[in-house]
């Protein structure tokens, strides 16, 4: 449910309470995973069981004591039911100045057996599951999605008179209307676009739903001035923010806490979560910023290149086969094809501090913890396991040693081995 000061949404049979408002929910069938998921979206949620499931009405009333000091209007939603856009929401909640019940309906193109609205002008009648309809009901394409908007007061009142005497023998909410009607209250129905209303019930109607979602965070994002070449290909989460005039290429995919800013770069291959781009950075073909990696504006990041829990800084560079993992690169630095750094020690984390305009030399190991200082640079194939001062230069590897001959000597002796083993087979 949510209320028009404080909006409760009830999630199947979950209540929930959106951003800035104060939630509540009833959970019934699966009710410790649903309530584990929305704990890890709002640990604010109350969550309240309903041991019994006897409807949609019955639901409901499982929070009437989680809302008892709420004066306010309550908004009921459902869980499976996620596209609900906010300004239909506001509409409901606009129509309650005129009403004291309002509900969402939807044009049905195949009306099937949703519940039908019975409307009589701008007056809503009563609302009519399809097994208890007539013939001159079921003709009505007007469908009930589910959704009601009333006062907290009012809702509960009309809750507490819904009676079980019905095809299926259990308590349904929208029974509220008629009951309504019979008090002398007003009752009226806001409609929506059918694709709000799409409902999930199994594994193939989820796909079907997350393709609906892809599509219209797609074209939400293209109306928003960014630029997706190859759009179908992009795969959005529910919360990724692009700035105008960003670039995403083909087949990008976005996990969940993904913030690009203006004018960054995003090439094909690449998988970001829990991360943020600045302005003008560059990120990929074939990149993966990985929770907590944090890259400074005009910064770059290459093929092959993976970032986590990791900060770059304005215009550093990591353009090939790198990994960085518990860092500080500072601005300009440049990292050198194959560096790593060595963040785990089989039982704890240590981060590697790099300085500004540092230059990291090609197969670098950064063996954490360790600092390498403001333009310092270290040579292809060091092991750095000493902190690196401001400007010096860190060659850490074995001289390189020549055998005249050894070369030409190994090669006749491993075709020898070769030669007298097929020679035995």
């Amino acid at each position: 449910m949510t209320a028009s000061a404080a909006p409760e949404v009830q999630v199947g049979s979950l209540l929930l309470r959106a951003p800035v408002m104060v939630a509540s929910g009833t959970a019934g069938h699966g009710a410790e995973l649903v309530t584990k998921a929305a704990k890890e979206w709002d640990d604010t949620i109350e969550v309240v069981l309903q041991a019994e499931q006897k409807g949609t009405g019955h639901a409901v009333d499982q929070a009437r004591a989680a809302l008892a000091d709420f004066d306010g209007d309550v908004i009921v939603l459902y869980g499976d039911t996620p596209f609900i856009r906010p300004e239909t929401l506001e509409a409901m909640v606009n129509a309650r100045r005129t009403a004291d019940v309002v509900v969402l309906g939807f044009e049905a193109k195949d009306p099937g057996r949703y519940g039908r609205l019975v409307m009589q002008g701008q007056s809503l009648e009563r609302i009519v599951e399809f097994k208890d309809a007539s013939p001159e009901e079921r003709a009505i394409t007007l469908s009930n999605s589910g959704v009601i908007c009333a006062n907290r007061e009012t809702l509960f009142d009309l809750i507490s008179a819904i009676d079980n005497k019905n095809a299926s023998g259990e308590y349904y909410l929208t029974d509220i209307v008629g009951l309504a009607n019979a008090k002398g209250l007003k009752a009226t129905a806001v409609t929506c676009d059918e694709s709000e209303t799409l409902g999930i019930n199994s594994r193939a109607e989820l796909a079907m739903a997350e393709a609906a979602y892809q599509s219209r965070a797609r074209s939400e994002a293209q109306e928003n001035g960014v630029t997706l070449i190859s759009p179908e290909t992009v795969h959005f989460a529910h919360d990724t923010l692009l700035g105008r005039d960003a670039i995403i290429e083909q087949f990008v995919v976005f996990g969940p806490g993904v913030t690009v800013e203006s004018d960054a770069v995003i090439r094909a291959f690449s998988h970001l979560e829990g991360c943020h781009v600045g302005q003008g950075a560059i990120v990929g073909p074939y990149a993966r910023l990985r929770p907590g990696a944090e890259l400074g504006d005009e910064a770059h990041v290459g093929n092959f290149v993976e970032i986590k829990n990791a900060i770059l800084g304005t215009g550093a560079k990591a353009n090939h086969l790198t990994y960085i993992g518990d860092a500080d690169v500072g601005e300009k630095t440049n990292i050198g094809a194959g560096t790593i750094t060595c963040n785990y020690d089989g039982v704890m984390k240590h981060r590697t501090t790099i300085g500004a305009r540092a230059f990291i030399g090609s197969n670098t190991m950064l063996v954490a913890p360790v600092t390498v200082g403001n333009d310092a640079m270290t040579g292809s194939g060091a092991v750095i396991t000493k902190n690196v001062p401001d400007g010096a230069l860190a060659v850490a590897r074995a001289p390189q040693e020549n055998k005249p001959g050894a070369a030409l000597r190994l090669l006749e002796m491993l075709k020898a081995k070769k030669a007298k083993r097929i020679k035995k087979d």
